[in-house]
């Protein structure tokens, strides 16, 4: 991610110089546009390190520019800038899922610890991602009765118990059981666990 900018968008063009300026003398990469449309079309989108949006712009506002992101699934993370009578809206982008809000004029060293705050939460959520997309992928790979198996184990359910449900001997669960940790590449079974919960499985019978 080391050729990803951070993405400016508000309607007023010295707020987006003393931005742009402020961000690259860290050492940032910056994309910056005068509205929200802008934001949406910007190839670097997706894989912006975060967001700082203006609340108040023509068109389509901050907080709706955040909940479009968040409809087409676009986890770029939000810093919401905001001027003295906006408070109340920015506390509902940080509701919606903005990291941090910042009153206008704000204060250099406030707004960089915030966009640090936004990059580690988007950095924490990527590795997430990831990590349930890997999952998920592991459990594609599984029989639908391995499948069973595994929903029966998330749910906490001894061999005996999983037996009597899907109406196999305890030593077929105990085989079915070896190849799911094989499969799903887990070292214990709460690590399977884990890794199950992260790909949205859902205990039950199956």
């Amino acid at each position: 991610m080391a050729d990803a900018p951070i993405l400016i968008v508000d309607d007023d063009a010295d707020v987006r110089d003393s931005l742009r300026a402020l961000l690259e003398s860290s050492d940032y990469l910056v994309n910056e546009h005068d509205s929200a449309a802008g934001v949406l079309v910007d190839p670097q989108l997706r894989q912006a390190l975060c967001l700082i949006a203006d609340i108040r712009m023509p068109g389509m506002d901050g907080l709706q520019l955040q909940e479009e992101l968040t409809a087409r699934k676009i986890g770029v993370p939000v810093v919401v800038v905001t001027g003295h009578g906006d408070v109340p809206l920015a506390v509902r982008a940080m509701k919606a899922g903005a990291v941090d809000f910042l009153e206008k004029p704000f204060d250099e060293e406030l707004l960089l610890a915030a966009v640090r705050r936004a990059v580690a939460a988007g950095e924490q959520s990527r590795t997430s991602s990831e990590a349930a997309g890997h999952a998920a992928q592991l459990i594609a790979q599984l029989t639908p009765r391995e499948q069973d198996v595994l929903k029966h184990l998330v749910a906490g359910r001894p061999n005996k118990v999983i037996a009597y449900e899907l109406s196999i001997s305890p030593r077929t669960v105990e085989i079915h059981r070896a190849h799911v940790m094989d499969k799903m590449q887990a070292r214990s079974l709460p690590d399977l666990v884990r890794m199950a919960l992260a790909a949205g499985l859902i205990p039950g019978k199956g």
